[in-house]
């Protein structure tokens, strides 16, 4: 007889299976696959389940976790018999004569109670199954059909009956229709559900409304705003019912983890007046098998995940690398134009100390000139003095214009000493910008040296995952090599139960 518990290593991403006779262990306990039922009245805790890390699997997204954190013990209390054992996974004997004795006295907690585990087994099946496929689900998707069914029994639980003209009215299209008072960018949602062709009754816009509150990602939102408003519930539903109660508060936080799924539904010429809402629990009911090769099949995809995102890794690297080749390659031009830069500023700086130089010898000769003039001015003056001695005037006036000479001739030597004074701060300030120079140059490649070293460190890192990406695909081949001898060593076991039985039914017949 085969075993039918699931193997100690597998994991449960996938749908809650059916409840089993065998009592919970202490193990599955701690991993959060069984945790005990709330009394009634108490707020449901959200459980938590640690991330996988089994064969390198990658965790999967906290929104996930988040939305997916649900009791498994949702399926035993749907689907339990009436006459059934309280002991069934791991759920305490002292909780089901509780529940017991709370459905002999309060026969709307126990609905409440079954709407509230519904509601929880649909969406983290809606949420699972849709991440698991990994696409944009449409109207025809199965758990999103009865996500929608499900929802509309929790909003129909406790409706008052409204009277009318012609009949009595018992529908959720008055309180969804309140949520365009309390919360203005709703007003667009109802606005399209009412300007919809082909929807006749309330109902059929209820469900069109949710269907459109469940694309926009703001379900959650919507009702949060709608159960704080208690005063105003109390005109549509009675005081027990599950959105007057904690249990509506529990599925609206719920609602928050469908976030992070996409939908595509076609509103638009759907019949939503004639739909009928039943809840098929076939969907929440699965066998152990089932779940197995689920999880074998999460796991690969996991694995192939986590492939894809360590190739990602290596060509971010690689771009990175290339990145910083073009910088490397930059900056050498750069350092190269900069020391071409540096050449014409030392052919500058000479060709500054050469005009430098000749000035210097100008001003030079311009000083000997001077000097040499002076001195025949000199002697000019005294020959002129000696020679027109008798003429006062004529001396005067040549006196005058020799004094009118020499002092050009020293505000010219004033103009030449002016200028070489430039000529030397010219040149201390080209010898300062040629250290600056000289400094900026070292600066810069001591910076290239830098990325020269991140560059290797790059390298290194890289060729360490590529390593590591090698590692596992070894170790992916090994394990595709073991279940290979498996499946062989199971089909050898087949063909000798197959001549065991021939050789048993010979053996009958000649008897």
């Amino acid at each position: 007889m085969r075993d039918q518990s699931p193997p100690s290593g597998s994991t449960t991403r996938g749908l809650p299976h059916a409840p089993s006779s065998r009592p919970a262990g202490r193990g599955e306990a701690q991993r959060g696959r069984i945790s005990p039922r709330p009394a009634a009245g108490s707020r449901v805790p959200r459980p938590t389940r640690a991330p996988q890390n089994h064969l390198g699997v990658l965790p999967p997204p906290g929104a996930l976790w988040a939305a997916a954190g649900l009791v498994a013990d949702a399926v035993a209390a749907a689907a339990r018999p009436k006459g059934a054992a309280g002991g069934a996974q791991g759920v305490p004997a002292r909780d089901c004569i509780a529940t017991a004795a709370m459905a002999t006295k309060d026969p709307t907690a126990v609905e409440r109670a079954n709407l509230l585990n519904m509601a929880k087994l649909s969406i983290k099946g809606l949420i699972e199954s849709a991440l698991s496929f990994g696409r944009t689900l449409d109207s025809d998707y199965p758990p999103l059909q009865q996500f929608f069914v499900v929802m509309e029994h929790c909003l129909k639980h406790g409706l008052k009956v409204r009277k009318s003209f012609l009949s009595y009215n018992k529908t959720i299209w008055g309180p969804l229709e309140l949520v365009e008072k309390l919360y203005p960018e709703a007003e667009e949602i109802g606005a399209s559900v009412r300007d919809l062709p082909g929807l006749k009754t309330p109902l059929g816009r209820a469900r069109a409304w949710l269907r459109l509150a469940l694309m926009q990602k703001k379900m959650a939102d919507y009702l949060r705003c709608l159960i704080i408003q208690r005063d105003l519930l109390s005109e549509f539903y009675e005081y027990h019912a599950l959105m007057m109660e904690e249990e509506g508060a529990v599925i609206v936080g719920l609602l928050v983890g469908l976030n992070v799924i996409d939908a595509n539904l076609c509103v638009k010429g759907e019949d939503l007046d004639s739909q009928v809402g039943v809840i098929d629990f076939s969907m929440y009911l699965k066998n152990e098998e089932d779940i197995g090769n689920k999880e074998r099949n999460v796991q690969i995809a996991a694995i192939l995940d986590q492939k894809n995102y360590v190739e990602e890794l290596n060509r971010q690297l690689n771009s990175t690398v290339s990145s910083l080749h073009s910088r490397v390659d930059s900056l050498e031009k750069s350092n190269t134009k900069l020391i071409e830069e540096l050449a014409i500023a030392k052919n500058n700086i000479i060709k500054l100390q050469e005009e430098n130089h000749q000035l210097r010898s100008e001003n030079k000769l311009i000083l000997m000139k001077t000097q040499q003039h002076l001195e025949v001015t000199k002697v000019d003056v005294e020959t002129e003095l000696q020679t027109y001695k008798h003429s006062r005037q004529g001396l005067d006036e040549m006196y005058n214009e020799a004094r009118r000479q020499l002092r050009d001739e020293s505000q010219l030597r004033q103009d030449v000493e002016n200028e070489l004074a430039v000529q030397v701060s010219m040149k201390h300030e080209i010898e300062l910008a040629m250290k600056l120079l000289e400094k900026d140059i070292h600066e810069k490649q001591d910076t290239l040296i830098g990325l020269r070293q991140q560059l290797e460190e790059v390298k290194a890192i890289n060729i360490e995952t590529y390593q590591k990406l090698q590692g596992s695909e070894d170790g992916l081949k090994e394990k595709n090599e073991i279940i290979a001898r498996l499946e062989e060593k199971t089909s050898k076991i087949t063909a000798a139960m197959r001549q065991l039985e021939q050789s048993s039914s010979l053996s009958f017949t000649q008897s």
